[in-house]
């Protein structure tokens, strides 16, 4: 049955990613409404871009991630081709995802030489152009190859290619981490504005708290594969409950001394909640609890399942105490 207006865009269930015989990503459950914004939030090695390539189908995986009344990890051939028109992606190293040989104009283009095969030459170069024009680039970008602009332009371009299909969903991978503090933040506004014109949903991945705040609606915060916390953002980000999130939210510096924050653990605390952890899915009791401040006999012995306390969802056996 196709997505109506009460049902999810994408609904993802019981999603693994192993590589080899380590698990990435473990079980990992989530929605994304049409027009939402989502925020995977974690630290290196979470997990958060192998879920994103396992939605795009660039790595195996298991379970389902049901997109517009399709299974996307079922679909083969022309199927899959089909569905990746709705489903699009900016990487975080624009440079590294642009064929440095096709100058702009054919970057931006190519997508509809797939997608659009009734459209002539002109059509296709107008087209870009309009779509050029709405990330903030001219006409006088369209023959200049990737190596002749700067960071920032070459990141709108990406932006400009993955839009141009006017796709249902855009999962940007990091999409501001290669850029200088004044141009992400350029970035981020143009993402904002471009999601709400034409009515984007989005996937943000990212551990910039900041940007995140900034662009999404909800927060998803991942540890070692497994979501421990997910709220819309101004409640984890003013009553988060799981001690992994507080630790990361205490490690954030504040833009502004003054504004209200959660309350911080002792720094010692904080260092120990975030030395780096090993793979996903340790087996027996919480795969926090050697880094958790909180942690009791229980958490080493009875793993922790996904509850809601109020309007967050928690894996943790001791959030509410």
């Amino acid at each position: 049955m196709a997505p109506g207006a009460n049902h999810p865009l994408l609904e993802v269930r019981h999603l693994q990613v192993r590589y080899g015989t380590r698990l990435a990503v473990a079980a990992v459950n989530f929605d994304i409404a049409p027009g939402e914004s989502l925020g995977l939030v974690g630290e290196s090695g979470s997990g958060k871009t192998s879920i994103a390539r396992a939605l795009l189908r660039l790595i195996p995986a298991d379970g389902s991630a049901n997109f517009q009344g399709h299974n996307l990890m079922s679909l083969r051939g022309e199927a899959l081709r089909a569905t990746r028109e709705h489903l699009q992606v900016v990487f975080q190293n624009p440079h590294g995802a642009l064929d440095p040989r096709m100058n702009v104009a054919a970057l931006v283009a190519e997508p509809l030489l797939e997608f659009r095969p009734a459209l002539d030459e002109n059509a296709r170069l107008e087209t870009a152009a309009a779509m050029l024009a709405q990330v903030g680039l001219g006409p006088e970008h369209l023959a200049r190859f990737p190596h002749q602009l700067s960071g920032g332009q070459v990141q709108r371009v990406g932006i400009a290619r993955a839009l141009i299909l006017r796709p249902k969903l855009l999962i940007c991978d990091e999409p501001t981490a290669a850029l200088d503090v004044s141009i992400r933040a350029q970035i981020a506004n143009l993402l904002r504005d471009l999601r709400d014109q034409l009515r984007l949903s989005l996937l943000l991945i990212t551990h910039d708290l900041a940007t995140v705040r900034f662009l999404c609606d909800r927060i998803a915060v991942l540890y070692r594969g497994q979501i421990v916390e997910m709220a819309a953002r101004e409640t984890i980000f003013q009553a988060p409950l799981h001690p992994y999130t507080r630790a990361l939210l205490a490690a954030h510096p504040a833009p502004d001394p003054t504004q209200l924050r959660p309350p911080t653990p002792p720094l010692g605390v904080i260092a120990h909640a975030l030395i780096p952890a090993g793979s996903a899915g340790q087996v027996g009791g919480c795969s926090y609890r050697d880094r958790c401040p909180i942690a009791v006999p229980r958490c080493a012995n009875e793993i922790p399942l996904p509850r809601q306390i109020g309007s967050t969802q928690v894996t943790c056996h001791r959030a509410d105490e």
